[in-house]
């Protein structure tokens, strides 16, 4: 093969992802480069025309046909970026997305209103945790507190695990179907479960249906399994006054509020994302004990 240079390279890579119907693909084929690469766009735009190094322009054709094929771009490259931060991922989570920073900015501002005055730990537990996005970005963010990640797949744990690590928080993980090895009592639990109809998973995006854990997607036959187990089991675990936050489909609002409602939850209200749509629904467990 011919040796390329970075601007035929660039240009193979948006011409094939075109084709692939890649909706960024002039975004996605400078950001595959830039990872092989490691170069920025000043470097390439002085260094352009020069020859790419043999190995590395194979390595990105590979890369350019796998996310032609509509592999997500942050499994590509292992890595995605969520509150700020950086977090790998690989096949076995769902890729963090910027849509869930809103339940993070909920919770702390929850918080805050409740405990910033106090000077004691705060103790959150994050059913189906995944890459950990959620709880590390908590505990980033507040100064006394301490966390607890549970997920059913191993695997998901081991990223969770490898991102508490790399990004210096310290948490405790936990291999467990919901609540099943859950000791204790926290000031928060929060979850994104999966919430999508099973029957609505075939017309989800390739990127989503083809390469995402289906066990990270899919709520059954209703979407709203998760939330009626959570609900009905969490006052168990949740110190009065404490806070119960989950992340919804856009069509969920109404049905997760009548949920917490019906277990005693007080001052539950559900927010909107950027886009105008229900994204998740938090509520604080009555103060007297049941």
């Amino acid at each position: 093969m011919a040796v390329r240079s970075y601007k035929e390279l660039l240009e193979y890579g948006k011409d094939q992802l075109k084709q692939g119907e890649i909706q960024d693909y002039q975004l996605d084929a400078w950001l595959l480069l830039e990872h092989v690469f490691q170069i920025s766009r000043t470097w390439y735009f002085v260094h352009e025309t020069e020859p790419a190094e043999e190995k590395k322009a194979e390595e990105y054709e590979k890369l350019i046909q796998r996310r032609k094929s509509h592999m997500p771009l942050q499994q590509l490259t292992e890595e995605g970026y969520f509150y700020g931060m950086k977090f790998y991922v690989n096949e076995h989570v769902l890729i963090p997305r910027q849509d869930t920073e809103i339940l993070v900015e909920e919770v702390l501002k929850l918080c805050k209103h409740l405990w910033g005055q106090e000077e004691r730990k705060i103790e959150i537990l994050d059913l189906c945790t995944g890459s950990g996005c959620i709880l590390l970005s908590l505990l980033a963010n507040l100064k006394e507190a301490a966390g607890t990640g549970a997920d059913l797949s191993p695997k998901a744990l081991e990223v969770a695990g490898r991102n508490s690590r790399e990004l210096k928080i310290p948490a405790q993980w936990l291999h467990s179907n919901l609540f099943e090895k859950v000791e204790g009592r926290y000031d928060v639990i929060v979850s994104n479960p999966p919430y999508i109809k099973t029957s609505v998973i075939e017309d989800l995006m390739e990127e989503v249906r083809l390469y995402e854990p289906r066990m990270a997607l899919d709520g059954f036959e209703d979407g709203l399994y998760f939330y009626r187990e959570i609900t009905k089991e969490a006052e168990k675990y949740l110190k009065p006054g404490g806070i119960l936050a989950f992340e919804i489909g856009y069509d969920q609002g109404e049905a997760v509020s009548g949920l917490m409602k019906k277990q005693g939850y007080e001052h539950i209200q559900v927010v909107q994302d950027l886009a105008g749509l229900d994204r998740c629904v938090i509520g604080i467990r009555n103060q007297e004990e049941t």
